[in-house]
């Protein structure tokens, strides 16, 4: 039996339970299909990086994230020494949230379902089949096969991806030819004073504390880079890879999961094909440095959430939804480069290669710059979606947490997912340009549309998308890059869609 649906993820891992909420705050109705029956006991991702804990702060949703978790003032890039402060950095959520992945599902599902997503588990996508106004997507489920018809289909279904593969969505990239492990074991970390990591000429462990009484044990080794598949990893070798680097197994016992993982990294050619699209690990894999696949995962969906919304309910300009890709491509292609960059860095077994990572190391701890620019990459607050014609430099960054005069900040604001037009002159230059701003909202509302196309993206058109929320406000402190801005658009995703001096 057939049945219609509006839009149709699949999976329901972190990317696709966020994306699911998003759509039902913009009030469109999505079904989640999820193969497994029961949430991942196991947790593959630990860290919730500064920009993924703003964009819960847009939502109002920081806070019970943050209770759940545990903040660290620092990362790390490539487990070099010096660690990357993230205490100087310009935002409201300056650390590195520790939460398991297994928690951080439990609560983003419980999110989607408050907002009214639809989750169905136990029913794994077979296959797919693009029409001129739907997808008929091939459904095994607990009362069968079926298919499901939707105007849109979003893969979420991490590196295995059915739905890119049904859609014929190339994948290129390259193959392991590294493998990495990880033990989630019983282990008494006192005698080293709790989280501890080590990378040498004999291999590299990190260890860090876990809720419920396990730590989690992560490393690699020389032997490690065979291109092959080398088999489950025992407790037993475990131990011996730990003993080689720190001189003490701590006590291993007791494992809870102890799992192997390859340093194979590839990118989809693209991120929409027709309407069939990808976000997080079915768009992009590779090997876990820094913890970022989770979230640049999460940020893949915020981008698309509205255009998405804005696209079915037949307000979007032309071009929105391609945007996705053109955004959000080039930063999973710099996230490949990265984790490529660091894990060169903690697989540097020679002399050489150890001096060069005691040198950056050096580096991160002598030169502030430098350290903050790689601080800002890792927590994600650097990405700019760079705009198709001149306009203000603002225009396609992150728009920071702005403090008014009335106490409030930007990120409260955001919460009910609309566009937000900043008039930052405090009502007092109404005859200028607020007034023209007034006017061009009420010409867009009546048209029922977005504007054009550089409205709704990163560009200087101007135009207000309709449903825009306007507020008069003063700045509590004018300083830097919008110290002399009367008025800016910022999307719902927290990007600057234009500003005006």
């Amino acid at each position: 039996m057939d049945a219609t649906e509006e839009i149709v993820i699949v999976g329901a891992g972190p990317t696709g339970l966020w994306l699911a909420a998003e759509l039902r705050l913009q009030g469109v109705p999505v079904t989640v299909l999820e193969a497994r029956g029961e949430r991942d006991p196991y947790s593959k991702a630990l860290t919730v990086h500064p920009r993924t804990v703003e964009i819960l702060g847009m939502r109002g949703l920081a806070d019970a994230f943050v209770g759940a978790g545990f903040p660290l003032p620092t990362g790390h890039f490539g487990a070099l020494d010096s660690r990357l402060d993230f205490r100087s950095l310009d935002t409201p959520y300056p650390f590195t949230l520790f939460l398991p992945q297994a928690r951080t599902e439990e609560l983003l599902e419980a999110h989607a379902r408050s907002r009214g997503a639809r989750i169905l588990r136990g029913h794994r996508v077979t296959g797919l089949t693009q029409g001129p106004d739907a997808v008929r997507v091939e459904v095994a489920g607990p009362a069968g096969d079926h298919v499901v018809e939707a105007r849109y289909v979003v893969g979420c279904d991490g590196t295995r991806s059915a739905v890119r593969a049904a859609a014929g969505i190339d994948f290129p990239g390259t193959d392991a030819s590294l493998w990495g492990w990880l033990g989630d074991v019983v282990a008494d970390l006192s005698s080293a004073g709790g989280a501890v990591s080590r990378f040498g000429a004999e291999g590299g462990v990190m260890a860090v504390p876990m809720p419920g009484g396990l730590t989690r044990f992560v490393g690699l080794a020389p032997e490690d880079q065979v291109s092959a598949y080398p088999g489950e990893l025992t407790l037993e070798e475990m131990r011996s890879r730990v003993v080689r680097v720190f001189g003490t197994d701590f006590g291993i016992h007791d494992p809870y999961w102890i799992s192997r993982f390859g340093n194979a990294t590839r990118q989809a050619e693209v991120y929409r094909k027709g309407r069939v699209l990808l976000a997080g690990d079915a768009a992009h894999m590779h090997f876990p440095t820094g913890g970022v696949g989770l979230n640049v995962g999460f940020q893949d969906a915020t981008n698309l959430g509205w255009k998405l919304a804005a696209t079915v309910r037949g307000t979007a300009p032309e071009g929105l939804l391609d945007s996705y890709h053109g955004e959000r491509h080039p930063v999973g292609a710099r996230l490949l480069a990265s984790t490529r960059a660091q894990t060169a860095l903690m697989t540097a077994w020679s002399v050489e290669t150890q001096a060069l990572r005691d040198h950056l190391s050096t580096a991160i701890s002598e030169q502030p710059q430098f350290a903050r620019g790689l601080a800002e990459q890792l927590a994600a607050l650097d990405v700019h979606y760079p705009p198709a014609s001149p306009a203000h430099p603002l225009t396609g960054t992150r728009a920071p947490d702005l403090p008014f005069e009335d106490g409030t900040s930007l990120f409260a604001l955001l919460r009910e997912g609309t566009h937000v037009l900043l008039d930052l002159t405090g009502g007092t230059e109404a005859a200028a340009g607020a007034a023209e701003v007034a006017q061009v909202a009420q010409v867009a509302e009546a048209a029922g549309m977005g504007g054009a196309s550089g409205s709704a993206v990163a560009g200087e058109d101007r135009m207000i998308p309709a449903g825009t929320r306007r507020h008069v406000l003063r700045l509590a402190k004018r300083e830097g890059a919008w110290a002399e801005i009367r008025t800016a658009l910022i999307r719902p995703d927290g990007h600057v869609g234009w500003a005006a001096e």
